[in-house]
């Protein structure tokens, strides 16, 4: 159990790293759009490749953040039974989904998508706009974005495996990326903030009417 443990932390770490990185290509794609719209109304002519480009980012983003995703817990998730449920039946309902719904659902993207990516790179086969970007690179966000996912997974069925052999902490919280420090901080603030509207309360309580 010690080296999966292992092996699902350096998992999350390196869906974490990715994660933190992919705001660049969000960022880069804001950018192209804003260029390529001020182009087209000042100069009067645009590109598809610059059209393509960021829905390539945007693929990306959105597929190699998947895993990162999964990480934080961030999915759509529908508890309304679930939450009713006792903490060791909501770790075996993960599990179970985990086990048998993602693992073969992200092992048949790879297996369907690896093929065509293949195929596009050796054909280097382009976009059918004109002047548009070759296929394979967006293509190959697919095989990649799913096998972080597919990690992830496993990381995710590890530790809720070990939570309940009691060799692993509560996995079902919500992570969070701030440390110790700066978790205090935080509490501060809110307990200065909740102090202060709570002393404006009494004071406006307390202020006496007017005579009229």
């Amino acid at each position: 159990m010690h080296a999966l443990l292992k092996f699902s932390k350096a998992v999350d770490w390196l869906n974490a790293q990715i994660g933190k990185s992919v705001i660049w290509l969000i960022l880069a794609a804001t950018v192209i759009s804003a260029l390529n719209a001020v182009v087209r109304k000042v100069f009067n002519t645009s590109s598809n490749a610059f059209l393509e480009v960021q829905w390539y980012l945007f693929a990306w983003s959105f597929l190699i953040a998947a895993g990162f995703t999964l990480l934080h817990r961030e999915h759509v998730r529908i508890d309304v039974v679930n939450s009713r449920m006792s903490k060791r039946a909501q770790v075996w309902i993960d599990i179970i989904g985990f086990a048998f719904f993602l693992t073969p659902l992200c092992l048949t993207v790879l297996y369907l998508s690896m093929p065509v990516v293949i195929q596009m790179y050796q054909s280097g086969e382009m976009s059918g706009n004109s002047g548009g970007l070759i296929r394979w690179p967006v293509w190959a966000a697919l095989p990649i974005g799913f096998t972080l996912l597919l990690l992830q997974g496993w990381s995710e069925l590890i530790k809720r495996i070990a939570f309940l052999r009691g060799q692993g902490p509560d996995p079902m919280g919500r992570l969070t990326d701030k440390t110790a420090e700066a978790e205090l901080i935080e509490a501060l603030r809110r307990e200065a903030e909740a102090k202060a509207a709570q002393e404006a309360g009494a004071t406006s309580g307390s202020t006496p009417k007017p005579q009229h």
